[in-house]
């Protein structure tokens, strides 16, 4: 083999490789498009309910409907998994979606955590040992006495 034949199998092979890059990145963008992206109108006047950490990769957030969605930030969100309060940026339309992000307070490790994709999700697992966010009547809403046993705890445990 000359130079020049071992010149072109080697731009042959190097144009080869960067062609399934891209048919790679293109089907992960097809896939993307394929997945209904969701939205949350007035978060920025009270339309989220609820939120629950995916440790740094993620956020379920519940609307004032208490329908899940499922946050998937774009990289990983530090401190996220320890913060006890957030802030999500709306701007400019009020509306909780993929083109928002989520702020974490803190000295060091809070930031700015874009999100990548904002899809309807069944919710966070149910942790053993835990039970799942409801809400029990107080004896006011009922007007009756209620049994010893019933709490109306709506914070978040861990």
């Amino acid at each position: 083999m000359n130079m020049r034949q071992r010149l072109v199998s080697v731009a042959l092979v190097c144009s080869m490789a960067s062609g399934l890059g891209v048919a790679a990145s293109a089907s992960t963008e097809a896939q993307h498009a394929q997945t209904p992206q969701a939205s949350i109108p007035f978060a920025n006047h009270g339309g989220i309910y609820d939120w629950e950490a995916d440790r740094q990769q993620g956020l379920w957030v519940q609307d004032i409907h208490r329908n899940w969605y499922y946050a998937k930030f774009m990289g990983p969100c530090l401190g996220l998994d320890f913060a006890n309060v957030l802030a999500f940026d709306t701007r400019p339309m009020g509306t909780f979606d993929r083109f928002s992000k989520v702020l974490v307070p803190g000295e060091g490790m809070g930031g700015r955590c874009t999100v990548q994709s904002f899809t309807r999700s069944s919710g966070p697992p149910v942790k053993q040992g835990r039970k799942p966010h409801t809400m029990t009547p107080t004896p006011a809403d009922t007007g009756t006495a209620a049994p010893d046993t019933a709490t109306s705890e709506t914070s978040k445990t861990e």
